[in-house]
């Protein structure tokens, strides 16, 4: 069975170099523009069976930022996945919302390859 991430981020070359990444450790990534598109795309996948196993998300997106798109993950079905939250905000005022919002982790871009798959690998089996 195929691992899906769902990479949620307005910037198409960091939802590229993600998906680089993970594709080199067997992940299937499906892509969001922000945090609106994101809900889609889980709807979707949830109808087209695929099952995601993690949802990576940046904050400052158009439409619908990160921290929304959290809470409105946690009031569905998928709010048991896990989500990284992939930013360039650092502050800890910012951090601490994301976790009150539900994520689970929080990494600083630019990022490693390594350290991305560290973490990932710390909540998908």
């Amino acid at each position: 069975m195929k691992k899906h991430i769902l990479v949620v981020d307005d910037s198409a070359t960091l939802r590229a170099s993600v998906r680089i990444t993970l594709k080199e450790f067997g992940f299937e990534t499906i892509e969001a523009q922000d945090g609106k598109d994101g809900l889609e795309k889980l709807k979707k996948a949830k109808k087209d069976g695929q099952h995601i196993k993690m949802i990576i998300s940046d904050i400052n997106m158009p439409i619908m930022d990160g921290i929304t798109f959290i809470k409105e993950v946690k009031k569905t079905s998928f709010k048991y996945i896990p989500i990284l939250v992939l930013t360039t905000e650092s502050e800890e005022k910012k951090k601490l919302e994301g976790k009150k919002a539900g994520a689970a982790g929080w990494l600083v871009k630019p990022f490693r390859p390594d350290q991305l798959l560290y973490v990932i690998g710390k909540f998908v089996r």
